[in-house]
């Protein structure tokens, strides 16, 4: 592999995977580390990327195991999550509504609260405008794994959100 596919591929994708890895691992190191671990990887392999269909749910699917090989490196995801319980970290830009604000810090606080499974669904769809299908090759689940984890995170998120979406309204 070139210099400059490694390149384009680290430009078009790290964004998105550093989002998606921080979602669920919860440490921003941790989440350098895996980034680093998936590209250094292509570059050592380049034989990978060859006849991928989707390069995006590919590096998901590569970031998504890094992800997981790295919380079990940390004993176990409980532990891994605990370290980070105190402050979870920022997906959104900071809303001048004090409003939006407080709705943003219930959102962020339930996304937090949601299991890694159903929370790492739940990113890739809403945030990384993955399909169903994609999610499901990305993080190697069945294609109705993929949907139910998703509908059970939304349904938590509704009922956390609700009230104050009823109050601000």
């Amino acid at each position: 592999m070139s210099d400059d596919t490694l390149e384009r591929l680290y430009d078009a994708h790290a964004d998105a995977l550093f989002a998606f890895v921080l979602s669920v691992c919860r440490d921003v190191a941790d989440t350098r580390d895996v980034l680093q671990e998936v590209f250094i990887r292509l570059a050592q392999r380049p034989e990978l990327l060859r006849g991928i269909r989707d390069e995006r749910a590919f590096l998901i699917r590569l970031a998504h195991n890094a992800t997981l090989d790295c919380l079990r490196r940390r004993d176990s995801r409980r532990r891994a999550h605990e370290g980070f319980a105190e402050e979870p970290p920022r997906l959104f830009a900071f809303p001048t509504d004090p409003d939006e604000a407080a709705f943003q810090q219930e959102l962020m606080q339930g996304l937090e609260e949601l299991p890694p499974e159903q929370r790492a669904v739940v990113h890739l769809k809403l945030w990384g405008g993955l399909t169903f299908d994609q999610i499901s090759d990305a993080l190697e689940i069945p294609l109705n794994t993929a949907a139910s984890r998703y509908r059970y995170g939304l349904d938590k998120l509704r009922a956390r959100l609700r009230p104050l979406y009823d109050e601000i309204r």
